[in-house]
């Protein structure tokens, strides 16, 4: 697996990563979030390929002076195709993330999720985002603090 720009080549395989659909209702669809990228300056969005096959979109914000310190550097959007879960591949996404945060000097990276049954609370707990009690739009704002390179979570 590696992770990919966005490419013309790519963009109609990544435009049709589906979830499962009890997932749908956390997150948005991979176009959305292109769009979304395509209009912030600020915004990281890469895809996680093997070979030909797009297996996940994952955009980041990279914004070191937002007020909002959940929104200086962190994870927006994570769409893992519902045939690659459980590979690997969405800690493989946010395992790059997190190198693009070590590059840029970064030391805390945020993520929001919606709480409810299969939202992906469970993914980010297990990746060592600790939740700060607080929300964000109705969304749990959580926050994980970098180690050094080569370090992945427990």
């Amino acid at each position: 697996m590696e992770l990919a720009s966005l490419t013309q080549e790519n963009l109609g395989k990544s435009v049709s990563i589906t979830l499962r659909p009890e997932q749908e209702a956390f997150v948005a669809p991979v176009m959305q979030s292109i769009a979304e990228a395509y209009v912030n300056p600020t915004a990281w969005p890469r895809l996680v390929v093997d070979g030909d096959d797009v297996l996940a979109f994952i955009m980041g914000n990279f914004d070191p002076d937002h007020e909002i310190e959940a929104f200086r550097a962190g994870i927006w959007r994570l769409n893992v195709a519902a045939s690659a879960q459980g590979r690997g591949v969405g800690r493989f996404a946010v395992g790059g993330l997190e190198e693009e945060a070590r590059d840029r000097g970064v030391k805390r990276i945020s993520v929001l999720w919606e709480r409810g049954e299969h939202s992906p609370e469970g993914f980010y707990l297990k990746l060592g985002f600790v939740p700060t009690g607080k929300e964000l739009f109705g969304e749990t704002v959580a926050f994980k603090d970098l180690g050094p390179r080569g370090k992945m979570a427990p």
